[in-house]
């Protein structure tokens, strides 16, 4: 079936082709173009074009969207969608002052979440999850990420990859699943619990496909370097691409380490030298930052301008999880990127779109307003331009959310 939408007043990140990555100053170039229609099929962008040619265009169904911008969905490649319950007393405790390091050796933390998750059914599990991305598709985000790390057994981590894996099968969005057993460390035994993700996890993970990348957890109190380094290398035996988070509160030496394993992405980097932006520019890792982390933790936002300005690619994520950044608002992250990274509302619409969807493995489906691509895009209320996105921080600018071309 054929759909046309006509009156298009923004096409917003409409490209001809999409083959790679936006680095630098080429992050500033947003394509907006004025008056325009835009044709899908079959789920599928089928072509767009100036309203002055409209009249040559045929289809079984015409959308008039009124001078209504149009964009590609957010594509978000750092989640933890999938966990038992909030963490709103950790909340108050923040607010009085106790910092993220400090619950958690208090028992709060990533171990909180996994003593509730282990204590609650896979179905549960499934039905809490799929309210959450409900949710964040009508927020806008047509592609996923969603990581495991909250069960800390192998029995409670097979549990959430198999909802990751329930969630593909019942949304119509791409959702990429992440293995990130090495979250943090469920007793003090670390040897027999890397030897459990190695030996017991990575093979049934593997046996039932149910991980497209690994994660590590690399900070001071959680997984080392070399402990990194030991369970990604486990985990390119079973064909899993490292995507890491590195740098949040310290630097010990993980995105020396993830270049060297080949790690597609590399997130959070709070914490940036000059020398782990130059390891980066001679990589092909890409650099993620999560500004909601930042903002509810109140620590060191990425220095996104600098790594721009260093000539490298970029990529925002909600990193929604119940701890550190229990916010999915991708529309949020551009405004947090804009008022606290200083990136200009282009780079930041680049870095939550077009190269986001590389960040996932997805850069030839989504991201941009391409021919073949998942016709999979937002439109916006009236009056709504590409700076209102982040200028208009929390306010609900969106009309309506098209996946595979049918209003959701």
């Amino acid at each position: 079936m054929k759909k046309l939408f006509t009156h298009i007043g923004q096409l917003v990140q409409a490209r001809p082709t999409s083959n790679n990555l936006l680095r630098g100053a080429m992050m500033k170039d947003l394509p907006v173009l004025k008056d325009m229609w835009l044709l899908t099929e079959g789920g599928r962008i089928a072509g767009w074009g100036s309203m002055d040619s409209v009249e040559e265009i045929t289809a079984d169904e015409t959308v008039d969207l009124g001078g209504a911008m149009l964009m590609p969905t957010f594509v978000d490649s750092h989640t933890h969608l999938v966990f038992a319950a909030d963490r709103d007393e950790e909340f108050v405790m923040k607010i009085k002052g106790i910092d993220y390091q400090s619950i958690a050796e208090a028992g709060g933390g990533i171990l909180n979440s996994a003593r509730k998750l282990q204590e609650t059914s896979e179905d549960d599990l499934f039905a809490s999850a799929c309210r959450r991305l409900e949710e964040v598709i009508r927020q806008g985000t047509g592609a996923i990420e969603i990581k495991s790390g909250y069960g800390l057994t192998t029995e409670a981590e097979i549990k959430i990859l198999r909802v990751i894996a329930r969630l593909r099968e019942q949304f119509p969005i791409p959702v990429k699943s992440t293995f990130l057993g090495a979250h943090a460390f469920p007793h003090d035994d670390q040897e027999k619990y890397i030897k459990a993700i190695i030996h017991e996890m990575l093979p049934q993970v593997y046996s039932e496909g149910l991980a497209d990348y690994i994660d590590v957890f690399c900070e001071k109190g959680y997984y080392s370097k070399e402990q990194m380094c030991r369970i990604l290398e486990a985990g390119d035996k079973y064909e899993l691409k490292p995507k890491v988070h590195v740098n949040q509160f310290n630097s010990i030496g993980g995105i020396e380490a993830a270049i060297e394993n080949g790690a597609l992405t590399v997130d959070h980097l709070e914490v940036l030298s000059e020398d782990e932006i130059s390891l980066l520019k001679d990589s092909d890792t890409i650099p993620v930052a999560l500004p909601g982390c930042s903002f509810f933790l109140n620590i060191d936002f990425t220095p996104g301008r600098k790594l721009i300005e260093s000539g490298l690619p970029l990529v925002l994520a909600s990193d929604f999880n119940p701890g550190s950044a229990p916010s999915h608002s991708m529309s949020m992250i551009n405004a947090l990127a804009c008022i606290r990274m200083r990136l200009l509302p282009e780079e930041a619409i680049n870095a939550t779109t077009y190269n986001a969807a590389f960040a996932i493995e997805l850069g030839h489906e989504v991201g941009s307003i391409t021919e073949g691509k998942l016709a999979n895009f937002i439109v916006a209320k009236p009056g709504t331009n590409p700076y209102s996105i982040a200028y208009h921080f929390g306010v609900d600018w969106i009309d309506s959310v098209y996946i595979n071309g049918d209003k959701y």
